[in-house]
């Protein structure tokens, strides 16, 4: 990313992490890793803590202003002079504490929380966040949820704007010895009808699902577990209709309840490729883990 460096935070030595106007869109901000900018995003936030900073100086130059004046302007008395305690009592202090910058915490995130890792705490596991996808601070659940960055008008002219890519991890029921090709095979209807034809709201942003096809279905290593995915190509009312995919595999904690991951992928040129759907399921871990995800191969659309 193209981008020059903040200007430096009054009190510090350097620019630390956080979020900072985008200098080229004053209505978005950027993710300043430390040294360099990253791919996240948002509309800037009202009250910052590092944009305090030249308020509270300026609060203190004003005090020290009007102490210095009150100096001024007390009569000269050469017969007493003040003790030097008394002085010393009554002289201002100027020795105001400026509170240190520190970066705005991540929306949905707990302050220090990366902001490239989604986790998933219940199951135990969490997804990587590429780039030009954020973790939204508003969903019409309450799944862990990320998503692309980048709004546009919905197909069905709702009045409404869509992401182009979403993925969720949840807990799901299902029958007790089922497989994970069942779990998967019956989550993906559910999965294609949240992304495509009614959401959770009752809304229809793509005019409903017109049909579908599988593209695949196939046996997943997900977070050291082998677990099964299905993905279909669904056709929509109104626009390039989308990729559905339902990937079930067992919770890394021992958990007997599976978890699901579903992404629902909008087609034609604006939605994301479709290899990052293998490349995220190949990025599922288990927390506290660097390693032990993946899928083998890359799955054909």
């Amino acid at each position: 990313m193209s981008m020059t460096t903040p200007p430096p935070v009054p009190g510090g030595t350097g620019v630390p992490p956080g979020w900072y106007p985008d200098p080229g869109n004053p209505a978005v901000e950027h993710w300043w890793d430390g040294t360099a900018w990253t791919g996240h995003t948002r509309s800037p936030r009202p009250h910052r803590a590092g944009r305090a900073l030249p308020v509270a100086v300026a609060g203190v130059a004003v005090v020290v202003a009007i102490a210095v004046a009150a100096v001024m302007l007390v009569p000269e008395d050469d017969t007493a002079a003040p003790p030097a305690s008394a002085a010393t009592s009554q002289a201002p202090s100027t020795a105001v504490p400026v509170p240190a910058p520190s970066p705005t915490p991540t929306p949905g995130a707990t302050p220090g929380e990366d902001p490239t890792v989604l986790v998933d705490q219940l199951n135990g596991i969490t997804l990587p966040v590429p780039d030009g996808w954020e973790k939204p601070e508003f969903t019409t659940t309450d799944l862990p949820t990320v998503v692309t960055v980048a709004e546009a008008p919905c197909p069905a002219d709702t009045g409404r704007d869509c992401r182009r890519g979403t993925v969720t991890s949840s807990t799901v029921s299902a029958d007790a010895g089922a497989s994970y090709r069942k779990i998967a095979e019956q989550d993906i209807a559910t999965a294609a009808d949240r992304a495509y034809e009614e959401d959770a709201l009752g809304n229809r942003h793509y005019g409903g699902i017109r049909s579908h096809r599988v593209v695949a279905s196939r046996p997943a290593v997900v977070a050291g577990r082998t677990g099964h995915l299905v993905r279909w190509r669904v056709t929509t009312a109104f626009g390039p209709g989308g990729w559905v995919q339902s990937l079930a595999f067992p919770s890394p904690m021992g958990s007997e309840s599976p978890v699901v991951v579903r992404f629902a992928f909008d087609a034609g040129p604006d939605g994301p490729a479709l290899a990052l759907m293998d490349e995220i399921t190949r990025g599922i871990r288990p927390i506290g883990s660097s390693t032990g995800g993946g899928v083998g191969s890359s799955i054909g659309p």
